[in-house]
């Protein structure tokens, strides 16, 4: 995933899911639920996809980072 086109973290994914610039959401599936529910309870009101087939290390080998991501917005260009 290119850089430009993706948000990383919790704080930064529900930031972007709240201004309408995300097309879809990664979950990690393995990241904690109190953490992503939340997410993914925006993301079903907002009507923008969710997908949890990846791992925290999954998701962060994507993005390029030495650390496992819990939540990635793909964001719309």
């Amino acid at each position: 995933m290119e850089p430009e086109k993706r948000v990383v973290g919790v704080k930064q994914s529900r930031k972007a899911i709240r201004d309408g610039r995300v097309r879809r959401v990664f979950l990690a599936s393995d990241a904690d639920p109190a953490l992503t529910e939340p997410i993914a309870a925006e993301c079903a009101a907002a009507g923008i996809p969710v997908e949890t087939g990846r791992t925290m290390v999954q998701l962060g080998r994507a993005c390029g980072i030495a650390v496992g991501a819990s939540v990635v917005a793909e964001l719309i260009f």
